[in-house]
Formats: C-alpha cells, sequence, structure tokens
C-alpha cells in the first residue's frame, strides 16, 4: 500500500474513534431512579415502544401466553403489587406481566420500556414470594433501563472496531474487548437487579429470604455443566446468593 493511501486509512479511522467517544460522551446520563451514570442513546418512550414491538415475537417463541387466565390473574396480581410499592410506579413505564406457555425452558426477562416475561416451567416451580423475587428482579432491568445501556455501548464498540479495522489490523481485538466488557457489565446489571428485586419484595411486605431460593432453582435447572461465569452475562447462583444476603441485611437489617 501507498504511503498517502496508508496515512488516510490511519485518519480515517481516527476519526470514526473519535466519533464513537464524542457520541458516548454526548449520551451519558443520570438514571434517576438508581443514580448510576449511564451511556444511553433513547428515550423512555423509544424503551416502551421497542418492548410492545418486540412483546409478541417474544412471546411466539415461548409458546404464547400461557392459557390458564387464573395463573396470569396471579402473576398481575404480584408484578402489580411491586410496581405501586416501589419506586416503578414512579418511572414512565408500562408494566405489563406476561405468563407464558413453556414448559421445558426455565427463565423470566424484561424487555425495554416495561414487558416482562415468565415462563410455565420457571412459574410452576415457585410460590408467591418467589414469584415476587422473580418479577422484582426484571422490573429492575427496566428501571435500570439495562436494555438501552447494552443498546448504547453495544453501537460504541462496534463503532470502534470499524475505526480499528479502517485505520489498521486491531478490529477484532477491539471488538473482543468490547465482548468481555458487555458479558461483565451485564454480570453487575444481575446484581443490581437482584439488589433492586430485594428492595422491592421487601416494600411489597414479601419474605426477601425467599428470593435465595429462587437461585437454589436456577442453580438446579442449570446442572453441574453450567457455563463458567467468566462467559456468562449472569453471575454465577453462589455469587447472587451472597449478593442477595448482603442485600437483605442493607435494606432489612437482618
Amino acid at each position: 500500500m501507498r504511503r498517502g493511501s496508508w496515512r488516510i486509512r490511519i485518519l480515517i479511522g481516527l476519526a470514526i474513534v473519535a466519533f464513537a467517544f464524542i457520541r458516548r460522551c454526548s449520551n451519558q446520563e443520570e438514571n434517576p431512579y438508581t443514580g448510576r451514570t449511564q451511556n444511553i442513546n433513547m428515550t423512555a418512550a423509544d424503551e416502551i415502544a421497542i418492548g410492545l414491538q418486540s412483546a409478541p415475537e417474544m412471546a411466539q417463541q415461548h409458546g404464547g401466553l400461557y392459557p390458564d387466565e387464573r395463573m396470569q390473574s396471579l402473576v398481575d396480581a404480584v408484578g402489580n403489587r411491586l410496581v405501586n410499592n416501589s419506586i416503578a410506579r414512579e418511572t414512565p413505564y408500562r408494566y405489563e406481566f406476561h405468563l407464558l406457555a413453556d414448559d421445558q425452558t426455565i427463565n423470566a426477562f424484561a424487555l425495554p420500556g416495561g414487558q416482562i416475561f415468565i415462563t410455565y416451567a420457571l412459574f410452576s416451580q415457585l410460590n408467591e414470594a418467589q414469584l415476587a423475587g422473580v418479577l422484582g428482579h426484571e422490573i429492575g432491568h427496566v428501571i435500570g433501563r439495562h436494555s438501552a445501556e447494552r443498546i448504547a455501548e453495544s453501537s460504541f464498540w462496534q463503532t470502534l472496531a470499524t475505526g480499528a479495522s479502517v485505520g489498521g489490523d486491531m478490529g477484532n481485538l477491539v471488538a473482543g474487548i468490547g465482548q468481555n466488557t458487555l458479558l461483565t457489565n451485564g454480570r453487575d446489571d444481575e446484581l443490581e437487579s437482584d439488589d433492586l428485586g430485594v428492595l422491592f419484595m421487601i416494600q411489597s411486605k414479601y419474605d426477601p429470604y425467599e428470593m435465595i431460593e429462587v437461585m437454589q432453582v436456577l442453580k438446579a435447572a442449570a446442572g453441574p455443566n453450567r457455563v463458567p461465569e467468566f462467559q456468562s452475562t449472569h453471575p454465577d447462583p453462589e455469587n447472587r446468593i451472597d449478593h442477595i444476603k448482603e442485600a437483605i441485611q442493607k435494606y432489612s437489617g437482618r
């Protein structure tokens, strides 16, 4: 490659990297509910729209909604109790709770903006307080704006990797660093949601120690061959149990 062309590539690559950092700095904002400064590139209204748009597809992937209205009513009642007794009621999000028909996959998850799901496979193993722990954890993801933050962070690292590729041969290295960073941040999100879930349980008069029993259910479901923590967005259940105990002590003093 001619020296002139090489220099142009370097300059373009540096410009892309600079753009990524400038955009990231301009997107910094403090979460009014957690006090944490985050990289966010969308509004609460955007999050709600994304969640509502994605919810039907997510339900379809898990066999649709569970057909028993009584069980769905229980999920709604517990979820709304958590919202109405916590800071969740002060947020702009639209909380809707969905019991999925999937009786094989033990899982619960939240979409941006307040769409929250739990599979029947997990629901069927929980008592009411444990259900509150799961739903409180997912509400924590919404309030923590974790999906919105991951979207912004992924965009930042993709732009950074593009700049590194244009300016030289460092694109794969930067992408790898970004992936590890996102995994680490994902584990931090889970711990923050556990912390918030404990708080919401206490505020809603549920026994927070039931959250520990939820971790035992998840640990048993993962089995002895679960993915090592450093390769997963989720902390190991044992580490989560220790963190939950600390949160219970912090919020209830017992």
